[in-house]
């Protein structure tokens, strides 16, 4: 026999998943449609591989000259230098690259790259702009998602939010504004009244 007071209590709690069922949903299409009111859409895995491939030349801009006047071209040779050709190998090629990011991502939300295709690294919950601390764990993210053979950086083609492992790591997203550049013309002179000869 059914004690009293039971079927109430599970009928409240069917509601009450009912509900919040009803606000996830809810949540869900404000998200969607906030995005859509400034233009917004994921980053997706191509147009990101662009970005980071002017990043990466960017970089190699700055670290080469500074790699070659330390150690010659003898440091593309790794049979004269090893792994590591020594301390400012190390500080050039993880140091530097990696506080130039970070302060990048600090300062406007992006790199040069994200900069180029109009993207931005934006919080996943918020929307906002993410923490200091989030930027250092994204960074720190790209070597979780290289080390397996790059998978987590594939995962960005497949995952709805066009997430990496970093960027679920660090909660955030990248996101790109796809709101058309308006056309504006330089203004022309005066108009002069045609004259007949």
């Amino acid at each position: 026999m059914m004690a009293p007071g039971e079927q109430p209590k599970t009928r409240f709690r069917a509601r009450r998943g009912v509900v919040q069922g009803h606000r996830t949903s809810l949540n869900q299409h404000k998200e969607r449609d906030r995005m859509q009111e400034q233009h917004l859409e994921y980053a997706g895995f191509w147009i990101r591989v662009v970005a980071a491939l002017v990043d990466t030349v960017l970089l190699m801009m700055v670290t080469f000259p500074l790699l070659i006047a330390i150690y010659g071209w003898a440091y593309f040779d790794p049979f004269q230098t090893g792994f590591v050709a020594g301390p400012a190998d190390v500080l050039i090629n993880y140091v530097m690259p990696a506080v130039i990011v970070i302060v990048f991502w600090n300062v406007i939300q992006a790199t040069p790259g994200k900069m180029a295709i109009n993207a931005r690294i934006v919080d996943a919950k918020t929307g906002e702009k993410p923490s200091t601390g989030q930027f250092v764990g994204r960074y720190l993210g790209y070597f979780v998602s290289i080390i397996p053979l790059g998978m987590g950086l594939l995962w960005v083609g497949i995952d709805r939010k066009k997430q990496g492992w970093h960027d679920k790591l660090a909660g955030t997203v990248v996101v790109q504004d796809t709101r058309p550049e308006p056309v504006r013309f330089e203004k022309s002179g005066p108009q002069r009244e045609p004259t007949l000869d």
